[in-house]
């Protein structure tokens, strides 16, 4: 029997013209590769940062709009969705980056740093995944990306909190992606390893690079970009039947044996 399925312009799937995305913690690093990323595609760009010049250089960089929240707030969260509906006409995505890691052992975690890990990693989620959808669901469905880590699928020694927020974040996307799916809205996650990125670059000595480099099967430690790729494939429709997932990208550091026998 021969094949005659249509076949698509692949590399049409990939074009995000004119469709609204915003993206949370664009000033750096991964957030601001993804922003190029979505850019590129013709995407236009709402970019938040919690700090003014950050914001400010990416949306001139990606030629997008800048704006200053403090996400973690319901009402600014509130706010930038509003703004960002009415500048760029609708909300298509959201990609979420935020997300600083705490660390101290299991026996030493306070209360307050719990709290604070965890609307470091999940309350904002919470907030733009709700305030956003309301918006994608009001305009005919979009895509969410949020950055979770490799530390919420495995143990995450001195660092516990953040590795049960990143847990906590991939579960919530999971139950997202469900309830959202008849509002034509997909929901995903993009998991990382050891990423370079410039607040990794100024914390690490060569030795301890060199240490993470050689722990990746890869060799070598991931940039911003790779993320930003994910970020890009998860957010384009080439993905639109995948939902509910977690993409990790980690140089396979994820798929090897935990010791070498050799």
């Amino acid at each position: 029997m021969s094949d005659t399925s249509p076949v698509p312009d692949y590399a049409q799937l990939m074009r995000l013209d004119g469709k609204g995305f915003i993206v949370l913690g664009a000033g750096q690093g991964m957030g601001r590769q993804s922003s190029h990323a979505l850019a590129q595609m013709g995407a236009k760009v709402f970019c938040v940062d919690l700090e003014q010049d950050r914001a400010d250089q990416v949306a001139n960089e990606v030629n997008g709009i800048a704006r200053v929240a403090d996400i973690t707030k319901r009402e600014d969260v509130q706010d930038l969705v509003d703004e960002a509906g009415q500048a760029m006409g609708s909300i298509d995505g959201i990609v979420d980056i935020v997300g600083v890691s705490g660390w101290s052992g299991v026996l030493d975690i306070d209360d307050a740093e719990w709290d604070w890990q965890f609307d470091m990693v999940l309350r904002h989620a919470y907030l733009i995944s709700q305030i956003a959808g309301r918006a994608m669901k009001e305009t005919g469905g979009g895509t969410m990306v949020f950055i979770a880590s490799v530390s919420g699928l495995t143990a995450a020694p001195n660092h516990a909190h953040y590795g049960a927020a990143k847990a906590g974040l991939m579960a919530w996307m999971q139950s997202v992606s469900i309830e959202l799916a008849p509002y034509g809205i997909r929901a995903n996650c993009v998991a990382p390893g050891t990423i370079l990125t410039p607040r990794m670059e100024a914390l690490f000595d060569e030795e301890r690079k060199a240490i993470n480099n050689a722990a990746v099967p890869m060799g070598h430690m991931g940039v911003p970009s790779d993320i930003a790729g994910a970020v890009l494939f998860l957010s384009a429709p080439i993905s639109g039947f995948i939902s509910g997932r977690t993409l990790v990208v980690d140089g396979g550091v994820d798929a090897d044996f935990p010791y070498d026998p050799m």
